[in-house]
This record gives structure tokens, C-alpha cells and sequence, in this order.
């Protein structure tokens, strides 16, 4: 059981502002921002020692209650610049679209590509390609 006590805000704005910072690649401040919109006046720096305290038992939470992936997954292939370099990036995609894992390549490598995806018990389909 989490302890709110000796905590200026209620708990449903500590679990908001915490579950803001961990379901989007936000920053504090940008989380800081975002209540601001809402007429809380919170620190970043307040949001930052939320998260180190809170944050690992509300991101356990957050995974429990996360759905499964779905058994059918593809693979799509595009072509992406990163730093001025042209590389690979494969991403491996459950049916409702989910991504599950990826993968970039300086060089195209197929099989390689192939191994990239939820492991054992799911069909793979190539994107572009019928089911095998």
C-alpha cells in the first residue's frame, strides 16, 4: 500500500502527475506544464522526487493491467536518416498495433530481422507478404 501522508496534494494528482510522466516520453517540466494547464501549481522538481518515489510501483501497476499482445504480429521495413545516416528500422507489429519490438540496420539483413519480434507462440507474418 502507497502512504500519500505528509503530501501537500491529494493522491489522485501525485498518481496523475506520475502517470503522465511514465505513459508519454514527457519531462518533468513538460508534466509541470501540462497540470499548470490545469491550474496546478507544481514544480518540476516536486513531479521528479514524485516519480523516484512513486514511479517503479506505479510502472509495476501499469504493466500488470497493460493488455497482451495479440498471438499475430508483422514486421514492417522502412527506411529512416538518423544522424545523417541512412539506415533500417523493422518493427515488429502485433494486429491492433501495438509494437512490440525493433530493430535498426546500417544494412538490410533480413534474417536477422526476422528474429526480432515476441519470441515463441506467435504467428509472423511479413508485411507485404501472406502469412507463413
Amino acid at each position: 500500500m502507497i502512504s500519500y501522508s505528509r503530501h501537500q496534494f491529494p493522491p489522485v494528482v501525485i498518481q496523475h502527475a506520475v502517470g503522465l510522466y511514465l505513459r508519454f516520453t514527457l519531462s518533468y517540466r513538460d508534466v509541470e506544464e501540462l497540470l499548470a494547464e490545469r491550474g496546478l501549481d507544481i514544480s518540476y522538481e516536486t513531479i521528479r522526487r514524485w516519480v523516484l518515489k512513486f514511479g517503479t510501483v506505479f510502472a509495476r501497476r501499469l504493466r500488470v493491467r497493460r493488455p497482451r499482445p495479440s498471438s499475430r504480429w508483422h514486421l514492417d521495413e522502412m527506411v529512416a536518416v538518423i544522424g545523417g545516416t541512412r539506415v533500417l528500422l523493422w518493427r515488429a507489429v502485433d494486429d491492433e498495433g501495438e509494437v512490440l519490438d525493433i530493430l535498426v540496420q546500417k544494412r538490410r539483413n533480413k534474417a536477422a530481422a526476422v528474429r526480432v519480434g515476441p519470441g515463441r507462440g506467435h504467428t509472423r507474418r511479413l508485411a507485404g507478404h501472406h502469412e507463413r
